[in-house]
């Protein structure tokens, strides 16, 4: 699926089951939530932090699509076309950076 069909994927599960958006603000305080629930499984199972006692972890996966779900909902209702976004987004992060990582000693080894 591309970016523009997720993206009207989403629309029409709000309309049929969602009811209507919630607010921007509101979704950025769901997506915070989300990005939050991304970072303790990451935090847990690549990083150093232990998982306590009687607790599972979700599923990453599930998580990130999450993410997913509520970034396209704020892109919906503020007007952003994400594809178009991305490309253009990819256009300048190559212009900026297409020998800056190339030359980074840290990063070859």
């Amino acid at each position: 699926m591309d970016i523009k069909n997720a993206q009207k994927e989403v629309d029409n599960w709000i309309t049929k089951y969602g009811v209507r958006y919630f607010n921007e603000l509101t979704n950025m305080a769901l997506l915070t939530e989300e990005v939050g629930e991304v970072a303790r499984i990451i935090s847990r199972e690549y990083g150093e932090q232990s998982l306590k006692k009687d607790k599972e972890l979700k599923n990453l996966g599930d998580e990130l699509s999450d993410v997913l779900f509520v970034l396209i909902c704020l892109a919906n209702q503020t007007g952003i076309d994400l594809e178009k976004s991305f490309y253009q987004n990819l256009n300048n992060k190559t212009r900026r950076d297409n020998k800056r990582h190339l030359s980074n000693k840290k990063l070859k080894s």
